[in-house]
């Protein structure tokens, strides 16, 4: 027997849809009271699907919502009927949503294609062959509604879950009868059903489906024959589809490129904005591919001078962002505040030999990289955030043209700056400021790729931007902050007479942007001094008490969003000159202000967390001259860790009616009392005496803790511990080190990868400190040499964590050689390859002396490995003198003992190792 709707269940629940567009609140609360109790009910789906389709006497909107709800609906039910009336009411809601594919009104059959695409994505594969057997010959249809409904279904299917159409019928696979239709269908004489089909083809070939691949022909002389649609939305999709050809089979369109360039560039002026910026992601796409340069190469003269013209601020840009007003005392909006995430510390990779990589991914570098985000909205990751009233946040022309200038730039260097000079004389010195700030623009995105042709026209380049950080246009001084920034690298690098030409100015003039009453300008001078100050570290030694004054006396006038940026540009400044902070002169300018700001925030305010980021900055930096603030500081701090803990019980206990708490919290406190140990080590043993609860009770909580970065944080304190105040954390070891072990994994989750680094340094710096008395570690050698051995042999683990592991090993050598020992041989390769390329340094030197230590105990371990071993030592520069000795006893000792077959041996090395063997050590 088929459902029937009953005369008075559809007069209640047409009553309720009627009453959800009620402007009373009360009546509101009601209804949705009442949907939520029925929503589990068979039979609201069944009436909610005949309100969508047969209800035509309701109004669009009831009907509409009446379909959305059967969406929801449906995605919260997973698996087969449970009952007969459950699959009674769902073979109605599956035959009913198929006749609303033909619905004259648009928004009921794009409704139903919304509830047909939910039911095929809940259902198993190959579960509903009625909806595509429906779909498929609804193509056919002489009904223009019914075939509009159907391709509108396809285009949602395909975005959403293509998998449900890449199924096999019979003996042949159903998107090879479908794709070459959809082809076809492109043509359509409705331009509604030609966006859908080529939508569909586009999501498709995203996936790279061999369907589509199979047709890519066809496909291709598909696109260029809509290419000058009269619809903007499929020049739009002929755009992105040439630019997902261009990524994915390059080869199809290379024949066809000189017409694809003049197409594409073409759109790139296109009146439409979404035609325009999709024309500007494909050169995007264009260059990132190393594989295409020299295809694109032809192009540049014609590419370059139109992204330059996609710099230029639109008049929809200027109506959001064009302020010149001094706003500094307007306070933010919420909206202007967004999230930040803190991931907490990480021992990250070492530092390497090799002068082309670095190991420090600094906060400004990393924005530099994103081209102009900073320059728009420092915190802004390209969302496209509908509701932004800024408008500058969102992904435009603006900035894709920038991105992929920065990109050619990289890729062409000193080849597109010969075709970018004469444009740009023009736009910097151009009487329209909107051309000037183009041009500052485009100076700051060719930086980084055409620094080396730059470096003759940037001794007047440089003092040229200085003077236009001065221009009465706030848009021009944020934007040349920004390029000041992008070029610090090369003031910093200035010859030692230069510096009061270039670097000093530099420095004066964004210190004055910082204190610009502009808070955009604010934001764009602080961001950039971030920058600066990151690229010259010791550099700004001399000059860090009119530094930190101007730094200090912008915490009077920045409203919250420039707070959080001028945190980082004081915990930056800390980073970079480290101990030269550490004078009283200074802490007494730089203190007040963060202590006025520590007391005004309490412990669960968001501000609170940017404030201990800088102050575990500036704790480490300063050192002793901390000491008069560390008392209350360290005591909130476990307040935070201990209340935090708390509340994430609670909501453990009862997940439902407790919010989840915020990590943050915990991590930047748990961080904070790492500077601490590190910078003030000797009075720990009073603060742990003087405080409550124990430090060491909740360390060993929040290695157990359910969200990675507290682990992650929770290692990095012990590990500190370890190195600066060992006697405080000794008693508490054989308690803490299964929890720490258990961190320890050969292949852990991408969000446990920086945990895992920690625990994996944390024990080595555990296990130096026992030396002297290697009994109270030795039970927990084992099962950390079974954790570490696989992660050193696995070639997919992160550099740095390798590293960590091997330094690890080689220190519990140090310690337990004749527990390590005897699998020298499974790990000597591996060790090796691992450390050789790290700088020389403490930790470096200690896992290389416990390395020695096992190949002393277990020979035999290193002769498959010897050739290994002997490029290691060459690459060290300056060995301790007791590592040096290791060294040479171990050399001479392999000679010795192959006698006659040393001169063998050593004479299939590298000529380059033979050569420092022989230098160095006589073998």
């Amino acid at each position: 027997m088929t459902w029937q709707p009953a005369p008075e269940g559809l007069a209640e629940v047409l009553g309720m849809l009627r009453d959800s567009s009620s402007p009373d609140s009360t009546v509101q609360k009601a209804v949705t009271k009442r949907l939520d109790e029925l929503r589990f009910i068979p039979d609201f789906l069944a009436y909610l699907s005949h309100i969508l389709v047969f209800c035509a006497q309701e109004a669009g909107s009831h009907r509409a919502v009446a379909g959305l709800l059967l969406k929801n609906s449906l995605i919260t039910r997973t698996g087969p009927a449970a009952t007969d009336a459950d699959a009674r009411a769902m073979a109605y809601v599956k035959s009913t949503v198929l006749q609303g594919l033909a619905e004259p009104e648009p928004m009921i059959r794009h409704t139903a294609g919304t509830v047909v695409m939910s039911i095929l994505y809940n259902e198993e594969t190959g579960a509903w062959p009625e909806a595509l057997d429906a779909l498929t010959k609804g193509m056919q249809s002489q009904d223009e509604n019914l075939v509009e409904g159907v391709f509108n279904t396809f285009q949602k299917l395909a975005e959403d879950c293509p998998q449900r159409l890449d199924i096999t019928v019979g003996n042949a696979k159903l998107l090879d009868h479908l794709v070459p239709q959809f082809i076809t269908f492109t043509g359509h004489q409705d331009s509604k059903v030609r966006i859908y089909a080529l939508e569909t083809l586009q999501s498709l070939s995203a996936l790279r489906i061999p369907s589509v691949m199979a047709n890519i022909d066809a496909y291709l002389q598909a696109l260029f024959a809509r290419a000058a649609d009269p619809s903007p939305d499929i020049r739009r999709t002929v755009c992105a589809a040439l630019g997902l050809i261009l990524g994915s089979r390059p080869d199809k369109l290379v024949p066809e490129m000189k017409n694809v360039v003049d197409y594409i560039a073409y759109c790139t002026a296109d009146a439409d904005e979404t035609v325009a910026l999709e024309a500007c992601e494909f050169w995007l796409t264009f260059a990132e591919d190393p594989a295409l340069k020299d295809q694109l190469r032809p192009y540049l003269d014609k590419i370059a001078p139109l992204l330059l013209q996609g710099m230029i601020y639109s008049e929809v840009d200027l109506l959001y962002l064009d302020n010149d007003e001094e706003d500094e005392a307007v306070p933010d909006k919420e909206t202007d505040i967004k999230p930040r995430t803190y991931g907490g510390k990480a021992h990250g990779a070492h530092e390497t030999n090799d002068p082309s990589s670095s190991g420090n991914a600094g906060r400004s570098r990393e924005a530099a990289e994103r081209a102009l985000e900073e320059e728009d909205d420092d915190e802004d990751d390209y969302d496209d955030d509908d509701d932004d009233e800024d408008g500058a946040a969102e992904w435009n022309i603006r900035k894709c043209s920038a991105a992929a200038l920065d990109v050619m730039a990289v890729s062409f260097a000193n080849d597109l700056l010969e075709i970018l000079l004469p444009y740009l004389k023009e736009r910097l010195f151009h009487e329209d400021w909107r051309f000037r700030e183009s041009g500052i623009l485009a100076l700051g995105a060719i930086a980084e790729g055409c620094i080396e042709g730059l470096e003759p026209h940037l001794p007047q380049l440089v003092p040229w931007l200085i003077t236009a950080l001065k221009d009465k246009k706030a848009l021009v001084r944020s934007i040349t902050c920004w390029t000041l920034g992008r070029y610090s690298s090369w003031v910093v690098a200035i010859s030692e007479q230069d510096k009061t030409m270039f670097f000093i100015p530099t420095m004066e003039g964004l210190l004055q942007m910082v204190l610009d009453s502009n808070k955009r300008v604010q934001e764009a001078g602080c961001s950039a001094f971030a920058t600066l100050e990151e690229e010259a570290g010791g550099e700004l030694v001399p000059f860090l008490e009119p530094i930190l004054r101007n730094l200090t006396y912008a915490f009077s006038k920045y409203q919250q969003k420039n707070l959080l940026i001028l945190y980082d540009a004081m915990g930056t400044l800390a980073d970079s000159v480290m101990g030269a902070l550490g004078q009283p002169q200074y802490m007494e300018i730089l203190m007040p202000p963060l202590i006025e700001k520590w007391m005004s925030l309490g412990d669960s305010d968001p501000d609170l967390v940017p404030l201990l980021e800088c102050l575990s900055s500036v704790t480490l930096a300063a050192g002793k001259a901390f000491a008069p603030y560390t008392a209350p500081i360290y005591q909130r701090c476990i307040n935070i860790i201990h209340t935090s803990l708390m509340q994430w019980d609670a909501f453990t206990a009862d997940p439902d009616n407790i919010e989840e708490p915020d990590r943050t919290f915990i991590v930047v406190a748990l961080d904070l009392l790492s500077g601490l140990a590190q910078g003030l080590a000797d009075q720990m043993p009073s603060l742990m005496a003087e405080t409550q609860p124990p430090l060491l009770q909740l360390i060993a909580m929040c290695l157990n803790h359910f969200e990675p970065p507290v682990r992650q944080s929770a290692h990095a304190l012990l590990g500190d511990m370890a190195m600066t105040c060992f006697p405080l954390l000794r008693p508490y070891v054989p308690e803490l080190m299964p929890a720490i072990i258990d961190q320890i994994t050969p292949e852990p989750a991408p969000d446990c990868v920086s945990v895992c680094n920690n625990a994996a340094w944390a024990a080595g710096e555990i296990a130096i400190q026992y030396r002297e008395d290697a009994t109270p570690i030795e039970p927990f050698v084992d099962d950390l040499i079974k954790r570490l051995i696989p992660i050193l042999l696995n070639t997919k683990s992160p550099k740095s964590l390798s590293e960590n592991a091997a330094v690890t090993i080689g220190r519990l050598g140090l310690v337990c050689p004749n527990r390590v020992a005897p699998h020298l041989g499974t790990f000597a390769q591996a060790w090796c390859t691992a450390l050789w390329e790290i700088k020389d340094n403490d930790e470096k030197d200690s896992a290389f002396r416990g390395f020695c230590m096992l190949i002393g105990a277990n020979p035999s371990g290193l002769e498959n490995s010897f050739v290994w071993f002997c490029n290691a030592v060459c690459k060290w520069q300056h060995p301790s003198r007791e590592l040096d000795v290791m060294f040479r006893q171990i050399l001479q000792a392999f000679k010795t003992q192959l006698g006659a077959g040393w001169d063998a041996q050593v004479a299939a090395f590298p000529p380059a190792i033979r050569q420092r063997l022989a230098d160095r050590y006589q073998v």
